[in-house]
């Protein structure tokens, strides 16, 4: 007989998407040239890849609010570039890019924290740790772009 109570040792699957997907009216529609820097697509991509690994994770007194924080940090960078990418004015572009930079570098504390307190999760902890990190640089880089463009 098959047990479908999860396991909280199973490993989340957090892998670069294949291919690009982008959310049309609530439904998936293939986009049929995958861009590789897409960033809106991986902002979402990296939110989705920390809610499954969040999904994974034990629920005890420790981990609920490690939990909490990384999803709202890790999430919240796709909205934040989605309002970048709709910016009003440049300042307002900068300032939307900044947060997202900030969150990038705060998912990237408490994936620090969560592999502390789960250390047989360290190696997903790490490798969601290196997309936040290269998302800093992205961020950064964006904004240093910006401030050295002609105003």
């Amino acid at each position: 007989m098959e047990n479908n109570v999860e396991n909280p040792n199973d490993q989340a699957q957090i892998s670069p998407p294949a291919k690009a997907w982008h959310w049309r009216a609530g439904n998936k529609v293939l986009n049929p040239k995958p861009q590789n820097y897409d960033l809106i697509e991986r902002t979402a991509k990296f939110g989705e890849n920390i809610i499954d690994f969040c999904n994974t994770l034990p629920r005890n007194e420790i981990n609920r609010p490690l939990i909490s924080q990384l999803i709202r940090s890790g999430t919240s960078q796709g909205a934040n570039y989605m309002e970048a990418d709709a910016a009003v004015s440049k300042k307002d572009f900068e300032n939307k890019i900044g947060l997202c930079r900030k969150e990038s570098k705060e998912s990237m504390h408490w994936l620090r924290m969560i592999a502390r307190a789960n250390q047989n999760r360290k190696e997903d902890c790490r490798r969601l740790w290196k997309e936040a990190q290269e998302l800093v640089w992205i961020f950064s880089k964006i904004i240093s772009n910006s401030k050295n463009s002609k105003k």
